[in-house]
This record gives structure tokens, sequence and C-alpha cells, in this order.
């Protein structure tokens, strides 16, 4: 099939990296392993961050003019299918619907959010046009299992609800876990850290909100068990990276890495001993799966995204989301037990490669996509 893909929060090649941007690119990543044809089909940034009407306007106009565009481009030779990743009411979807409907296609998204407490509210253009898109969906794909009581609500009960784990390429993650003593020892040299002082890793982007809300939970977690032997390595900037480094104010304790590309967090998960992050109000986070697909075991905030992530005793340990005795309760008792995260590092190489690789959802994907096409056809 041929597809239009677009993803109204970030576009697949924008200039800056998140979490975001690498799910819009593994998507398109496994509609192409699945043997189909994937353009971007718009650039249009939806966001808006601060809830201006006057914004938003401009924003819908812009969205409004590329989708005629792009209809009046492709009017002989349409695309097959129509798929949204991740709409919002912060960055919601005005070009899909209004493209699908002109062709007469199949619309897909994927990792929509629909919050009804926010129809009132300073994004309350941004509601209803997520609630339109839902509407127009021909199916509808979760990957955070939180989103889909909402969105049931929504549309009913309809039978075009699918769920996709989160994915990624794990080769590199699992290669670098195969070099784990060369990475730990150049890491050790690299930053002047003791290889025997068990090492903790955190990796996120430092953005005000919720990863700032974790990065000081984490913070604080670590003041209560201050006592013990560690180091924090962590990898992730941004804008708020002056209170993260206040947050983490334990001197000679913690090493910055700064922004890093995937083969240094790679690197990092594989050098590690654990992970820690607070997940604060996390849909389930690119960094969690990366960590556990090296082999990382991860304390982390017990979040419904998270939960489908590490498996708790077994990959890691899940705590109670914002607790942060219990979260220093959790790092203190991996740091106490060697043989316990040598065996959630076994554990976690041998299952999660597996349950969250591109293949698999290559293969899914191709499935869900067959199905919208079948169900557009009933339709027309």
């Amino acid at each position: 099939m041929r597809i239009a893909f677009y993803a109204p929060l970030k576009s697949p090649d924008h200039r800056v990296p998140s979490g975001d941007r690498t799910v819009a690119r593994l998507f398109v990543r496994a509609l192409r392993e699945g043997g189909h044809g994937v353009e971007i089909a718009s650039r249009v940034r939806a966001f808006d961050g601060k809830g201006d009407t006057f914004k938003q306007d401009k924003i819908r106009a812009a969205a409004e003019r590329s989708a005629d565009s792009y209809i009046a481009r492709n009017r002989t030779t349409p695309p097959d299918l129509w798929f949204t990743y991740h709409l919002y009411h912060k960055a919601p979807d005005w070009i899909g619907p209004r493209v699908a409907s002109a062709f007469g296609i199949p619309y897909v998204v994927a990792e929509a959010s629909y919050a009804p407490k926010q129809k009132d509210g300073p994004w309350g253009l941004g509601h209803d046009a997520v609630a339109d898109a839902l509407r127009a969906a021909t199916h509808v794909i979760c990957l955070n299992p939180a989103d889909e009581d909402c969105i049931v609500g929504l549309r009913g009960y309809d039978g075009r609800i699918r769920h996709l784990a989160p994915f990624l390429d794990s080769g590199p993650a699992h290669r670098a876990a195969a070099r784990r003593k060369s990475l730990r020892a150049g890491l050790a040299e690299a930053l002047r850290i003791d290889e025997k002082t068990p090492w903790i890793a955190a990796t996120a982007m430092m953005r005000p909100g919720d990863k700032l809300a974790s990065y000081r939970l984490l913070g604080q977690a670590l003041r209560q068990i201050e006592a013990r032997p560690w180091v924090l390595l962590v990898a992730g900037d941004g804008e708020a990276r002056p209170e993260v480094e206040q947050a983490l104010d334990f001197p000679g304790r913690v090493h910055f890495l700064g922004r890093a590309d995937r083969e240094t967090v790679d690197g990092l998960h594989a050098a590690a001993d654990i992970g820690a992050w607070p997940a604060v109000n996390e849909a389930y986070g690119m960094a969690v799966l990366e960590a556990q697909t090296a082999g990382l075991p991860l304390v982390a905030g017990d979040r419904p995204g998270v939960r489908q992530i590490v498996i708790d005793g077994e990959t890691g340990l899940l705590t109670p989301e914002g607790d942060v005795e219990a979260f220093a309760a959790a790092i203190g008792s991996l740091l106490d037990d060697p043989a316990r995260i040598a065996q959630m590092r076994k554990t976690s190489l041998k299952t999660i490669g597996d349950r969250h690789n591109l293949i698999n959802a290559a293969i899914q994907l191709d499935r869900i996509l067959k199905e919208a096409v079948a169900a557009a056809g009933e339709t027309a």
C-alpha cells in the first residue's frame, strides 16, 4: 500500500530529538518493513503548549491549507491509506480526516489520547478536533492502555480498537549488551569513576513539567540512600537542565553526559548496573523500553504504559507513582543484591527484545491496515 504518514506533534524528520520523534520514525520503519510505501504527507506542527487559542486558530488554518495542497497534488493518484501517529488536545490532527474524506480512503490513528476534561479548557479547540478525528478513524491503535477507556467512551465498543506493544529495533541494544565489559571500562576511564561502585543510569530529556518532576523525585530518593555507595549517570539535556542539576546536587557522584545519540544511550544502559526513572505521568517512555532491551534492570514508577514493558520482580521493580520512600527502597534493595541484578539482566535480554521488536510490530501493523482497508470497503 501507499501510505500517507503524519505526526502532528513532531515530524519524523524534525531537527530536535525526542522520544516522540523516535517513535514516529519507528512507525515509518515498521510500515516499510511490512512492504508498504510511506511518504511524509505534511510537516505542519500542530503543537500549542500554552493554551493560546489565537495560535491554535493559526495552526488549524495552516493545517487546512496543507491538507488542501496535498489533495490537489495527489488528486489523480491518491494514497491507499492515511496514518496519523500521536494526536492529543495539544497537537490534534486537522489534516488526516480532511484528506481521507476527500479521497474516500481509510484513516488510521496510533497513540491517540482523548481527555474529556479538556473540552471547556484552553485547548478546547484541540479537544474537539481529536474527538472528530477519533470518530472518523477506521481503526485506532493503542500503545498505552491508559488511553483506551476514554476512546471507548467516545467511540463505543465498535471492534476497531487494536492494541500494539511499544516497539523498537532491538539489534543495537543487544549488540551493546554483548560489549558490556568493554563499554563499562571505557566509560569508567572517560568519566574517572570506579568500575566497582554501583552505577545508576537515568535517561530523559530535561523539560519543564513531568520530566522535571521525575528528575526531582529521583533526587529526593537518592538523598534517602546517600550513605550508600553509588554514582548516577544522566543522559539528556534541555531547557530545564539548571533545575535538574539542582535536583541532582550530589557533588562528585553525578555525571551529566548531555544530549546523547542512540549508540551512546545503548552503551550507557549496557554498562550501568541499574536504571532508575520515576516516570511521573509518563505514557510508557522510549527510554524505559531502550533500557530494558539493553538488559538494564529498572526501578520505575508504576504507570500503565510502563507496566506493559517492565515485568515487576523479573526485569525490574515497579513502585507506586510519586512515592519517594518506595522508590528509594527499591533502588536500595537492588543495590544490595548483585545476584538479583544479574538475573534481571538475563531475563530482560531474553524477553523484552522478543516482546517489543520491530519485526513483530511490522507484522501486526500490516494485519491492522488490511483490516482497515476491508472495513472501509464495507462502508463505502
